[in-house]
């Protein structure tokens, strides 16, 4: 006899990450193109920086402060430093931050949604020679192209992935629940209801007092039907109350999500020291 899933089985979407307590947070994480911004950023910023260290390798050279037997190690010394030592110290310091990631609005964070420490930022750094400057970031990007959240190759083997820290604002305010929904609203189902579709409706309840009666009673009407259907169960009022209900209720619950991923998520990040 077949037996269904354990309730004890904890199923993780591919973009959730899952916490030490078993708690799956819907956190987003950068998507290719955001990364690869970040990333190109990042490779021009190390690029100046090698320019910069040549000119003035150069410079010494030429002055005689500098023989030119010393310029293989010195050369070397320089790629080491701007390849992999001031990547791990800027990840580092910054906890998973750098000059391209503030940019895009990212940070390299630990599978669980932690803050990295040195390992992960060396590991990312070393690996990142390969994939980033020896192949000019073509592995890097076919790699991340065939990962859930565009992970590279030293993200895999670090156990990182880049998390946007530049998410979507808080839902505009809305007016409370009309007195005669409030029993409704504390079993009122309305997450089917369409983001682009519940952004009209918010938009309505919050233009409603200056529209004109007959074009405000025609558009709610509009809205409701086409709102009905992902609404349940459906309270015995008219549209406009209707509609003030459902905005609402939706901006209720997104605000206690947001805020109760926003704890989530600094529970995860230990301060920095």
């Amino acid at each position: 006899m077949a037996q269904g899933p354990s309730p004890d089985l904890v199923r993780v979407a591919q973009d959730e990450t899952l916490t030490g307590e078993a708690v799956a947070l819907d956190v987003q994480s950068a998507g290719f193109f955001l990364r690869a911004l970040g990333a190109l950023l990042d490779f021009l910023a190390g690029v100046t920086v090698l320019l910069l260290m040549a000119a003035v390798v150069t410079w010494l050279v030429n002055a005689g402060a500098l023989s030119e037997a010393m310029i293989p190690p010195v050369a070397i010394t320089v790629l080491v430093l701007v390849t992999v030592v001031v990547p791990t110290t800027v990840e580092t310091l910054t906890r998973g931050r750098s000059l391209g990631k503030l940019a895009v609005g990212a940070r390299i964070v630990r599978a669980d949604g932690g803050a990295i420490g040195f390992r992960h930022a060396f590991l990312r750094a070393l690996v990142g020679v390969l994939e980033v400057w020896f192949t000019l970031g073509s592995l890097a990007a076919l790699v991340a192209i065939f990962t859930p959240r565009a992970q590279r190759l030293g993200d895999l083997l670090a156990g990182t992935y880049s998390e946007r820290t530049r998410t979507r604002p808080l839902p505009d305010p809305a007016p409370g629940v009309p007195p005669v929904l409030a029993g409704w609203a504390t079993v009122a189902d309305v997450a089917r209801l369409p983001d682009r579709l519940a952004a009209r409706i918010a938009q309505f309840v919050r233009a409603a007092p200056e529209l004109d009666p007959a074009a405000r009673l025609r558009l709610a009407e509009t809205l409701a039907v086409q709102a009905r259907p992902f609404v349940a169960p459906l309270p015995p009022v008219d549209a406009d109350v209707f509609l003030h209900g459902v905005a609402a209720v939706r901006r209720d619950r997104e605000l206690r999500a947001l805020r109760l991923q926003d704890e989530r998520v600094a529970a995860l990040v230990p301060p920095a020291s």
